[in-house]
């Protein structure tokens, strides 16, 4: 415990001292680097990943794989709950919260999303997204192995939600643990199959595309959907799409 509340401390830290190494005229100094990363992505997903989520969606029933997805939607309502309180929004988190009570034991242990048909809506939020509300900058652009576009802010949010919000990681056994989290990823990416398909026809560069589609998206959710021209510019690259607003 000693040394995950270490690595914690240090991984926000890190954020914190990192992202200004990004300049607010090139969102994406490390673009060699992630290009390299992104066509292994693309190699690695066109080869294994790809196929593997679409025997995924073939094999299972439509209702079965709507279980497994609010199962792993119902643990990240949890996380939800955590990061709106820690951003002051006490009454999205008290919705988080009883979103996770009400699925987590009528909708037996998430299966079913019972919450979301009695009209409690959703308040998504990870510590991404936190880090951001009380001003940490996104920093530099990065393209992770296998779970694709992020920044060095979401990075660090992402490895503080998964230490320490995330249910999973308190399972005991590692077997169950780690087959959990890739039973995710495999729906997560079946979800996305036609999206795929859709990236690879429309796009001239889907990298570029995917980039700064994803720094405008998490520009948006930072500010709650209500994006200025100006937030939008200090956050995503020039040359990219109008911002998403209200």
């Amino acid at each position: 415990m000693y040394n995950k509340t270490l690595g914690l401390i240090a991984t926000i830290f890190l954020a914190l001292s990192i992202t200004g190494c990004a300049t607010q005229n090139n969102k994406d100094p490390l673009e060699g680097f992630n290009r390299g990363v992104y066509k292994f992505n693309d190699t690695a997903d066109k080869a294994v990943i790809k196929p593997v989520a679409g025997a995924y969606k073939a094999v299972l029933p439509s209702p079965i794989r709507t279980g497994v997805g609010n199962f792993f939607s119902n643990l990240n309502t949890f996380v939800s709950a955590i990061n709106n309180l820690l951003q002051g929004k006490i009454n999205n988190a008290t919705s988080e919260a009883g979103r996770f009570v009400i699925n987590s034991t009528f909708g037996i242990a998430g299966l079913f999303d019972l919450a979301s048909k009695d009209g409690i809506e959703r308040h998504p939020e990870d510590f991404g997204q936190t880090l951001g509300y009380w001003g940490v900058g996104n920093g530099a652009y990065l393209v992770l192995p296998i779970l694709g576009p992020s920044t060095v802010r979401d990075t660090s949010g992402l490895v503080v939600d998964t230490m320490a919000f995330d249910p999973i990681s308190y399972v005991d056994n590692p077997r169950v643990r780690n087959s959990s989290r890739l039973l995710f990823l495999i729906d997560k990416r079946a979800q996305y199959l036609p999206a795929s398909d859709l990236l690879d026809e429309a796009a001239l560069d889907p990298y570029v595309f995917m980039r700064d589609a994803y720094l405008q998206r998490r520009a948006n959710l930072v500010a709650d959907g209500v994006v200025t021209k100006d937030d939008y510019e200090d956050d995503v690259p020039a040359n990219s799409p109008p911002p998403l607003t209200k």
